[in-house]
């Protein structure tokens, strides 16, 4: 298997891991198994008799909820997968002359760094801190794996566009605000702050007046046993909520007018990937709307995480771009 198909799968399953971590975690899951790599001391969700006696012997204080647990095990399987994959990544490149070393290696650091982050994220009880970072994580090593399969040739891109060229230092702000909505919306959703308004375009009531951002991004947020369904009061999680829908307006204007200023590059990959952007961040306003309106359904707040990873990568492609070839 070449280096381009082995990253191009590599993709895909970093896709896969995001996405099944937000389903886990929007369906409550994240502590369904609450010992790590295994689940309740198995590599499977225990079912036979004598291994749920082995469970009420060594996890007295839980019940083995067999949904949620193959959530979490699922997920950690593909995880693993991924690992995996991102080790062949690794031997092919430190093989092979013509590639990168560099990035491939802090690739692989980064995954062994997401392994340890989701073995905090069960032991530190879904600490808002723990499970925003391995949020981002992932992400980043989505953005590094397309960087990755973008430096190895396997996408040639048409250069010699100066007005292109010009556009680098907004296409950079761009990225970095979308990088800062992500956070956002990482934070919203580990201190189960997505429903903390119900209304549009801001939230009910007397909002502004309760406002408490020191409170709100604070990483320490005390002892408590566990993080599971939010340890913040109502008014610090509705800060967190509208900062992030705030934030998004920013963050729409900023990525629709690098879309419109890239209409008018003479290259035709880069006036394509403007017209994504815009689908993109259409698509991500009308799920962030419908979460609100439909009050937080699974497949529209699971598919608002995929459109955020998807826009990140349009984003590093057209970065990429415009550094490298434009």
């Amino acid at each position: 298997m070449t280096l381009q198909s082995l990253l191009k799968i590599t993709l895909v399953f970093t896709l896969m891991v995001i996405l099944m971590g937000a389903y886990t975690r929007l369906s409550d899951a994240g502590l369904g198994c609450p010992d790590w790599p295994g689940c309740y001391g198995h590599l499977t969700v225990p079912d036979e008799a004598h291994e749920l006696s082995k469970v009420e012997i060594n996890f007295p204080e839980h019940t083995v909820e067999p949904e949620k647990a193959w959530l979490e095990m699922i997920h950690r399987y593909i995880a693993g997968t991924l690992g995996l994959l991102v080790l062949g990544i690794l031997i092919l490149c430190l093989r092979s002359q013509d590639t990168p070393k560099r990035l491939p290696i802090f690739i692989a650091l980064l995954i062994l760094f997401q392994a340890a982050l989701g073995m905090w994220t069960v032991t530190m009880k879904l600490m808002p801190i723990v499970v925003m970072s391995h949020l981002i994580g992932g992400f980043t090593l989505f953005a590094l794996l397309l960087l990755l399969y973008l430096r190895t040739g396997a996408f040639r891109i048409p250069g010699g566009d100066s007005k292109a060229r010009a556009l680098l230092p907004l296409a950079l702000v761009a990225l970095g605000v979308l990088v800062i909505q992500i956070m956002l919306g990482g934070w919203t959703s580990s201190n189960y702050a997505a429903l903390a308004c119900t209304q549009l375009p801001l939230c009910e009531g007397n909002w502004f007046d309760n406002l408490r951002f020191a409170d709100a991004f604070s990483p320490f947020q005390g002892q408590h046993p566990s993080f599971e369904y939010g340890v913040l009061d109502y008014a610090t999680r509705m800060t967190i909520h509208v900062s992030h829908r705030i934030w998004g307006l920013v963050t729409a204007l900023t990525l629709l007018w690098l879309a419109f200023k890239l209409f008018s590059a003479q290259s035709q990959v880069m006036r394509s990937s403007a017209y994504l952007l815009v689908v993109l961040v259409l698509v991500q306003i009308g799920l962030g709307i419908s979460n609100v309106v439909m009050h937080l359904p699974l497949g529209i707040a699971v598919s608002h995480n995929g459109g955020a990873a998807l826009l990140l990568l349009n984003l590093v492609f057209i970065n990429y771009a415009l550094w490298r070839k434009a």
